[in-house]
């Protein structure tokens, strides 16, 4: 390291951020990967198309611009972090617009090679903007109440336009991302306890804002055999391919409710329940053991980064990619409403790959900048 102009510190040469780079952390991403590219072949009932090898050719180049953000100077994230939150916020209103109307909601922007969802991104642009937010305060500033209007407003407003689409778990992951944000960058936690009855007073009139479509997932999720062949039949075949699959899996390409096409969904939002029918409890245990152990590793990225911003930025992107693991696991086993949340890296979706991906990039590009000083504000850099 060299000083800056400025008496900042450079950022490390190209050779020194490579030797640097979490080479395992990358080997465990890819290997979660390859565990999607299998189920998608099997979805397909022994197929490389249509799901399988559209997936590795994602996971190919993105692992490769994952490492061209770990090379990226980190005090440039820094810098255009709110820039790239304001572009998002963009593109979420555009959407109300131009958006592409998919099964009934209004989510997506055709930009020709590909189907844009913002929503997906605006979770690593939200863990931008707020990590810069909060880099740049002292513990002091933070108690206030009134520090904390910007930050709330910057999650509230993706959340809204979000829930306008409508995605209500899209929504509600930005609303959890957020908060680990506001949590890690030292809000008191009675604040959270305020705000949580705060919420459950207003739980009344939230129920009546929702779709009919989103009350039916909750009765559905309460009582899904009130309505076994209709809005229960998701859940429940769901829950019988678990089941099916016991201890050690039904076995590869055997799984009886993947394959004879009984449930639903089985390369995307339930792709886990085919894992847990072809590989049993072993398979599911050892993906989420892999997912618990990126996770962790992220998190050791976050603890070992010298500026606040890296280490609010790794966790957070760390967080966002528990998060979807946690949410599908307990919706496609029945502990809360079905979302419409991906397992990461397994499921099939290019946004949602490219949303984890880009996030790898951030972590990595915390682990080779650990040591850059990043001043309270640009006009310092």
């Amino acid at each position: 390291m060299v000083a800056g102009p400025l008496g900042a510190e450079q950022s490390p040469s190209p050779g020194e951020k490579l030797a640097r780079l979490a080479w395992p952390l990358v080997a465990l991403v890819v290997l979660l990967g390859l565990v999607g590219y299998a189920l998608l072949y099997s979805a397909a009932g022994g197929s490389h198309t249509p799901w399988a090898l559209r997936h590795g050719i994602r996971l190919v180049v993105m692992t490769v611009l994952a490492v061209a953000i770990a090379m990226v100077d980190i005090r440039q994230l820094f810098r255009f972090a709110y820039p790239i939150y304001g572009v998002l916020l963009i593109l979420l209103l555009a959407v109300e617009i131009v958006g592409e109307i998919n099964k009934g909601a209004k989510r997506w922007i055709d930009i020709g090679i590909v189907q844009l969802q913002p929503s997906e991104l605006m979770k690593l642009a939200l863990v931008l903007a707020l990590a810069r937010y909060f880099h740049a305060a002292y513990l002091e500033e933070v108690r206030r109440p009134l520090f904390l209007v910007p930050p709330v407003l910057m999650i509230l407003v993706p959340v809204g336009l979000v829930l306008k689409q409508p995605d209500l778990g899209t929504a509600g992951m930005l609303a959890m991302v957020g908060t680990a944000m506001l949590f890690l960058g030292g809000t008191a936690v009675w604040k959270f306890a305020a705000a949580g009855a705060l919420a459950g007073a207003a739980l009344p009139v939230a129920w009546s804002q929702l779709h009919d479509y989103q009350r039916q997932r909750v009765f559905t999720f309460l009582d899904p055999e009130a309505d076994p062949l209709g809005a229960g039949y998701h859940i429940i075949q769901s829950k019988i391919a678990i089941g099916s699959g016991g201890f050690w899996g039904r076995g590869y390409l055997q799984g009886s409710q993947a394959q004879l096409s009984f449930l639903p969904e089985k390369h995307t939002d339930f792709a886990f329940t085919m894992l847990a029918e072809e590989t049993g409890f072993v398979g599911a245990l050892a993906v989420l053991a892999l997912v618990l152990t990126i996770t962790l590793a992220g998190m050791t990225v976050a603890l070992r980064s010298e500026s606040h911003f890296a280490r609010l930025l790794a966790a957070g992107v760390t967080c966002n990619f528990a998060l979807y693991a946690i949410i599908n696991v307990a919706m496609v086993s029945g502990l809360i409403p079905v979302v419409g949340v991906p397992m990461p890296l397994v499921s099939y979706g290019g946004t949602a790959m490219l949303t984890v991906m880009l996030g790898l990039g951030l972590v990595l590009n915390a682990q080779v900048n650990r040591d850059t000083v990043i001043p309270r504000f640009p006009a310092d850099l």
